[in-house]
């Protein structure tokens, strides 16, 4: 049985670069974590906009617990980038 299709999402955050990641280091010689781009959008929505969860997932067009789920993965990637001097490459997602 092949996983269920993910459904597609409004992001309405355009990522302004392919990767963010610690100044001085070449990419080429550092480690990557891809950061998708609407793990990118759930971050915005409800870390820097303040929305809840539910508000969120409103706004994209999904659940509030694939808005929990995505929202977890986010943190824990920006979280192991930063504390680990690695890089966050954005990737493409099924965004509106």
């Amino acid at each position: 049985m092949s996983p269920r299709l993910k459904k597609p999402r409004t992001c309405g955050c355009p990522a302004k670069g392919s990767a963010y990641k610690p100044t001085g280091i070449p990419l080429d010689q550092i480690g990557k974590i891809s950061l998708y781009l609407d793990e990118l959008e759930v971050l915005k929505l409800c870390d820097r906009d303040g929305l809840t969860q539910e508000e969120a997932g409103r706004k994209m067009g999904i659940s509030r617990g694939t808005v929990q789920r995505i929202l977890a993965s986010a943190r824990k990637k920006v979280a192991t980038a930063l504390s680990e001097c690695k890089a966050l490459v954005m990737e493409k997602t099924i965004c509106k």
